[in-house]
């Protein structure tokens, strides 16, 4: 077996004790990448020269008796709205698909002082603003479990390159559930911290409020560990927290006896029979390794999605004002300013979001903005209340991650709402702030993965992660990747790019 397809930490010691190079492990990463990218486009851009010098660097300091970090030698993947120096960072928009920026975001700066080596940047919903990532400019990534099925969204394409093996971690965003949701849909793990435990400092702002970078990876131990480096305070991001990094995967052995669990019934019965199943036997199972489970009811929690899709697009139209056609990006000239702008922000934005911008900027205007965004707020402040109090009986809360597993190509492009439904269970954390990870817990009747979802309180990653191991630990053999990408019965969709095709310097951005 490849070292690729072990354990990140098992990797990264191989290639400081030098029983492999870096180099060599980047370069079967990379011929990984340019089998499957035909089929899966996770990729935008593929970063060849610049993570082969990254690589030289980490073989470079082993040989000079210095260690490189925890991740020495680790090919990484980077959801495409995180800032990275000389290579474009596009967030899947025309709007920005030539802008190359002139710095490294926090978090692909701690990567790389950890030795990681950062091999491309991913596909995503435009803006991270989707469920399937459908809605990017340069074409869908597919599901490597089945081609014709979506493998959810924002971060579609971080989540796809874990699950078909072709890096053993990735890094997305989870304003709504765009991490946990796509990890469901492949079968992999996602987790979102804690609001402020992660750096923003060079995350492209969908909603700054809800925004969080988080880690994919096929285990519980890898993306601990990911998101052990990345973690932190960083004076750059005026939210984040001033606390060390926590400590996550020296207590993942230590189980669930006695610790309180909440499963939260109001998602039972909004969820697909797949989903409900698979959250009642994963508190079946903590509760036969010594845990104490108890269904509770939280109805605060279906105030999530109303209250998100008035708060979430009002602070995307103010982010997003900064695309006009002067500072930066895409320019579509016009006989004066106004006309310029329009005709920028009209051919450099996809339809879903102009929706939101649209929306936002509605829910925000004179007369309207009691009615809509501070109704909005007032029911997120009722939802915080709702988990503290709930916290104060349980450890964690368990709950479906997704209401159903992975669609088809289509299937819900016609309809928002019902897109919209996708981020259900995963909004409410977001809403409050708090963490929440998603885990492989079974099969559904197509063979397709469904996650679980395990909630915690304010900087409860520790006991929350120890749960969500125990859960890996017991799952059924099958429900994660890495898998190689599976033909489907049903028409695989076309349309936008195919692969991330490599550059000079760092890459080509594909579909621009």
């Amino acid at each position: 077996m490849s070292l690729l397809d072990g354990g990140v930490a098992e990797l990264a010691a191989a290639v400081r004790s030098r029983q492999v190079s870096a180099a060599e492990v980047l370069e079967e990463a990379l011929a990984r990448i340019e089998e499957a990218e035909t089929e899966l486009h996770c990729f935008n851009t593929v970063m060849l020269e610049a993570a082969r010098a990254q690589a030289e660097a980490v073989d470079g300091a082993i040989a000079a008796g210095r260690d490189p970090g925890q991740l020495a030698g680790v090919p990484v993947a980077l959801k495409d709205n995180m800032c990275t120096r000389g290579t474009p960072t596009t967030c899947s928009s025309k709007i920005l698909q030539n802008w190359v920026p002139p710095y490294d975001g926090t978090v692909v700066r701690r990567l790389a002082e950890a030795g990681a080596v950062a091999v491309g940047k991913t596909n995503l919903d435009e803006f991270a603003m989707g469920s399937s990532t459908e809605n990017s400019a340069f074409g869908p990534t597919r599901n490597p479990w089945d081609l014709g099925r979506v493998p959810g969204g924002s971060s579609g394409g971080s989540a796809a390159a874990v699950a078909a093996g072709l890096v053993p971690l990735s890094f997305g965003s989870d304003t709504g559930g765009s991490i946990r949701q796509p990890a469901s849909f492949c079968g992999v793990v996602g987790v979102k911290p804690t609001y402020g435990l992660v750096s923003r400092y060079g995350l492209v702002a969908f909603a700054s409020s809800l925004d969080q970078i988080g880690s994919f990876g096929a285990t519980v131990a890898d993306a601990a560990l990911a998101l052990e480096v990345a973690a932190g305070h960083d004076p750059l991001d005026s939210t984040s927290l001033d606390l060390p990094a926590p400590r996550l995967v020296e207590a993942l052995g230590e189980g669930v006896e006695g610790l309180r669990v909440g499963v939260v019934d109001d998602f039972l019965a909004e969820v697909a029979p797949s989903c409900s199943l698979a959250a009642v036997a994963a508190a079946e199972a903590l509760a036969a390794a010594g845990a104490s489970c108890e269904n509770v009811s939280i109805p605060e929690m279906l105030l999530g999605l109303p209250a998100y899709y008035i708060i979430a697009p009002a602070e995307a139209s103010s982010n997003l004002a900064r695309y006009d056609g002067v500072r930066y990006g895409l320019r579509v000239d016009g006989p004066d300013v106004e006309t310029m702008n329009a005709r920028t922000r009209a051919a450099g934005f996809g339809a879903e979001v102009r929706r939101r911008i649209m929306i936002g900027t509605y829910a925000l205007s004179a007369g309207y903005y009691d009615a809509y965004y501070g109704q909005a707020q007032r029911a997120r402040t009722i939802l915080i209340r709702a988990f503290d109090a709930a916290y104060e009986r349980f450890d964690v809360l368990v709950a479906p991650s997704t209401p159903s597993s992975a669609f088809a190509f289509g299937a819900k492009t016609e309809d928002p709402i019902e897109m919209y439904m996708s981020d259900l269970c995963t909004i409410p954390s977001n809403l409050s702030g708090h963490p929440a990870v998603s885990v492989p817990f079974a099969l559904d009747s197509d063979g397709l993965p469904v996650g679980v979802q395990v909630l915690a309180p304010a900087l409860g990653e520790p006991v929350m992660l120890r749960v969500a191991a125990a859960l890996e630990a017991v799952a059924p053999p099958g429900v994660r990747g890495p898998v190689r990408p599976a033909a489907s019965s049903s028409a695989v969709a076309t349309g936008g790019g195919g692969g991330g095709r490599a550059g000079e310097g760092g890459g080509e951005v594909a579909g621009g």
